[in-house]
């Protein structure tokens, strides 16, 4: 059963800062209405990517699972993106359709794009290479929906992860290798629709970024056990890989045991203290972070990392481009720090 399906979202950190939905169906954080479009159009169908080619952080916010009347609700989010979970959340395409439609039916979002950009977790693990070859269906299922990028959990094996690049590619694209399973005619459908291009543009426009400079597909890949950390600067490398995380909730489970109520942050003047959180603190769990960290900057990628309020200038400072909080005061203290431009 691990091999055909796997893990996934951020576990412990990703929890504190995500929007669920509840018993009403409204996720916490997002607003009830979208605001006027902002007189600037966007650059791209990708408002995670255009604000990462700019030099900004982005900040996610996450839903597990959800329909239409939840999309329509999310619509309105002040994230850079949408972390939408099928990993622990349930592994249904017609609700993920119904959502995607549902976020085009609310309107332009507030910075003028069609929806906000969305990031599907799979329940598909990146450990083994027969298994991502086997599953490379619901890469290709997932994107048909017209989301905008895939995080993979628990990549381990570099093979897999280039089987999973390739997956989320057209046999057309540049460099694509064509021996490797691809994303199929009629995939384009559906997606164009949601994406509000037409079927050809799309087919253009659905690769991956930055191996492709004018993508709009982003993959991630989550660094989270021992095994994958091991070779963490291989899977950092691969073409196609956007932005990886180090996963300490898992790393945690493997490392720790069961997690202790304890989070690490830091005073104004970068000296650690503890309150109620995870074990982020812990040398061997320290260790790991800097490892990833350091990995995904030899390789050029973004890094990805919860970021509490009381954090996140200091992970801005060590080099973290993808944030939690999307919906918090946490990116708004972000984003003034770094001076965007944009109030979202």
């Amino acid at each position: 059963m691990k091999a055909l399906v796997s893990m996934g979202v951020l576990a412990l950190s990703l929890c504190m800062a995500s929007t669920t939905v509840g018993q009403t169906g409204k996720p916490r954080g997002a607003a009830a209405t979208v605001p006027t479009t902002p007189a600037v159009a966007p650059k791209r169908i990708n408002r995670a990517i255009e604000v990462l080619e700019s030099g900004q952080p982005v900040y996610y916010t996450q839903v597990s699972g959800g329909g239409y009347e939840d999309g329509k609700r999310l619509a309105a989010t002040k994230a850079d993106y949408i972390t939408y979970d099928m990993e622990h959340g349930t592994f249904d395409i017609a609700a993920l359709r119904a959502f995607m439609k549902g976020l085009v039916d609310a309107g332009k979002t507030r910075t003028g794009h069609r929806t906000p950009a969305i990031i599907v977790t799979l329940p598909v693990l990146g450990d083994n290479p027969a298994s991502m070859r086997a599953n490379a269906w619901v890469v290709q299922q997932v994107l048909a929906s017209g989301v905008h990028g895939i995080l993979l959990c628990q990549a381990e094996s570099p093979e897999a992860v280039r089987i999973f690049v390739e997956a989320a590619r057209y046999p057309f694209a540049a460099g694509a290798d064509v021996s490797q399973s691809h994303r199929g005619a009629g995939s384009q459908s559906f997606a164009s629709e949601i994406w509000g291009v037409s079927p050809n543009e799309y087919l253009a426009k659905a690769d991956v970024w930055p191996l492709n400079p004018n993508g709009e597909v982003m993959l991630g890949i989550k660094i989270e056990n021992p095994k994958a950390v091991a070779h963490a600067e291989e899977l950092t490398k691969i073409p196609g890989i956007a932005f990886a995380e180090w996963g300490p909730g898992d790393q945690s489970f493997y490392l720790l045991g069961i997690p202790k109520v304890e989070r690490v942050v830091r005073d104004a003047n970068g000296s650690p203290y503890y309150i109620a959180g995870s074990n982020d603190h812990e040398p061997a769990m320290v260790r790991t972070r800097a490892r990833v960290l350091a990995a995904t900057k030899a390789a050029g990628i973004r890094f990805l990392n919860a970021c509490p309020e009381d954090d996140v200038i200091n992970q801005i400072k060590e080099g973290t481009m993808i944030c939690t909080g999307g919906d918090t005061k946490s990116a708004d203290i972000g984003r003034a720090y770094t001076k965007r431009k944009t109030v979202w």
